[in-house]
């Protein structure tokens, strides 16, 4: 164990010297040396966030290492998407580097770069990330991206209600039956809406993968209809219709509602992603303390926990004049040391920066880190230690929209169990053959 005060001690000498801890050179990065690109200036477009304005403000020290000079361009989350197809739709060679959700990549993947010759020229592998977000940047074998942002969904809870985290949904569901009997607050807060976001299919694919079911078969078939995947929905499902251990608006609520629900002391357990925590212990937006709120993997399902990761690379543009440079950039953006320190300090350059986004699996199980972070880290580390991405394919923003349009349906019927059971079953069939007209017509089968 790395003590806690020894730690800071360091932390703070070496920022007060102005100095990165444990980062001191080029090589550290795996840098060219000699500064072959010096003079050159790349545009960066970035997630307006404050992990890349960290990073944007540290970039003093990647212009002195290379003479590679950098402009970002940050963007909301709402307008990056159309921001990021204009550049390829228009053949834009004035951006060098872009930063987009992994499940636009298919479509983009025409101009974006390769990264893979480079990545073995330079020693750099992509085992060092969970496997959900090296998966996600992988498409038709070719590397397109380095995982710059990334989540996960974690479990929590009212500490103060709670004191030890459910480790299956078994026990979450003895544990909710409990909470229920004092009729206190509501068990469990879920989303089963179908927003247009794709939100209810995350946990539903950890039931269905934690199950050995699949999204696909290997012709590409809609899998999900099998025993095993229609028993991981109804279980899914049932959390909310069958053992009646959610928030009663569940059916009808978005994951923001659900995590309002937690954050203003309706609901004792919330399932949801890892970012969620900044303002759930937010006295601006929650009635919770700190001290009140508990973190955890996902509960496992069928003796296993495999969970869904999203991720956002940082690519470049095959459209660029500046590749060899932007390469560079990427190097050192995405080096896990500087990641680190990014998600400790709290101030870069005299400005407050509040960012706790890793994407290295070494740091999300590094002491500092997570003693930095109230052991957020851990907790999202065992989501995703076993965690897979969602199918990389053009066509998986169609495909989602039917299965989350599915969900909804099967989480909204009503009756006994077995009314249960035979809607869902239903409505999943339906789901399927609908997605595999689809798949049909572009030509996978």
């Amino acid at each position: 164990m790395i003590d806690r005060r020894k730690f800071l001690s360091v932390a703070g000498t070496a920022a007060a010297a102005g100095v990165l801890p444990g980062i001191a050179q080029a090589a550290k990065y795996s840098l060219k040396d000699g500064k072959p690109y010096a003079g050159t200036k790349i545009k960066i477009v970035a997630l307006t966030s404050p992990q890349f304005e960290g990073l944007m403000l540290r970039t003093q020290e990647f212009k002195e290492l290379t003479g590679i000079e950098t402009e970002w361009e940050f963007v909301p989350f709402a307008q990056l998407q159309d921001r990021v197809s204009a550049i390829g739709e228009n053949g834009d060679a004035s951006i060098d580097v872009v930063n987009y959700m992994a499940s636009w990549g298919p479509p983009e993947a025409y101009w974006l770069l390769p990264l893979d010759e480079m990545l073995t020229a330079d020693g750099i592998k992509m085992s060092r990330y969970p496997a959900a977000f090296a998966e996600a940047s992988v498409y038709k074998g070719s590397t397109l991206g380095l995982p710059m942002r990334g989540h996960v969904q974690i479990m929590f809870r009212r500490k103060d209600l709670i004191p030890a985290p459910p480790k299956t949904w078994e026990d979450l569901i003895a544990i909710s039956k409990e909470i229920q009997s004092k009729g206190v607050i509501h068990p469990l807060a879920m989303y089963y809406a179908d927003d247009g976001t794709l939100q209810n299919v995350h946990l539903w694919a950890s039931f269905l993968w934690s199950a050995g079911g699949e999204i696909f078969d290997n012709q590409m078939r809609a899998a999900w209809t099998s025993e095993a995947g229609i028993e991981a929905t109804i279980d899914y499902v049932g959390l909310h219709n069958i053992h009646k251990i959610t928030h009663p608006a569940s059916v009808v609520f978005k994951e923001q509602d659900a995590r309002n629900s937690f954050q203003q002391g309706e609901s004792a357990m919330l399932p949801d992603w890892w970012w969620a925590h900044s303002s759930i212990i937010n006295p601006n937006t929650s009635v919770l303390a700190k001290q009140q709120v508990g973190v955890s993997g996902a509960p496992s399902y069928q003796g296993k926990s495999i969970n869904s990761g999203v991720s956002m690379p940082f690519s470049i543009s095959d459209y660029s004049k500046n590749k060899d440079a932007a390469w560079e950039f990427l190097k050192w953006v995405s080096n896990p040391q500087l990641e680190k320190v990014n998600a400790i300090e709290r101030s870069v350059d005299g400005k407050s920066i509040n960012n706790h986004v890793v994407t290295h699996s070494a740091n999300f199980q590094d002491v500092q880190v997570n003693l930095a972070n109230d052991r957020l880290h851990a907790a999202a580390w065992d989501s995703l230690e076993h965690s897979r991405a969602m199918p990389q394919i053009p066509e998986w923003p169609k495909v989602g929209k039917r299965i989350s349009a599915a969900i909804a349906r099967a989480a909204a019927a009503s009756g006994n169990e077995a009314d249960v059971r035979i809607a869902v079953r239903e409505v999943m069939t339906q789901a399927a053959q609908n997605v595999n007209r689809l798949m049909k017509g572009a030509g996978y089968f």
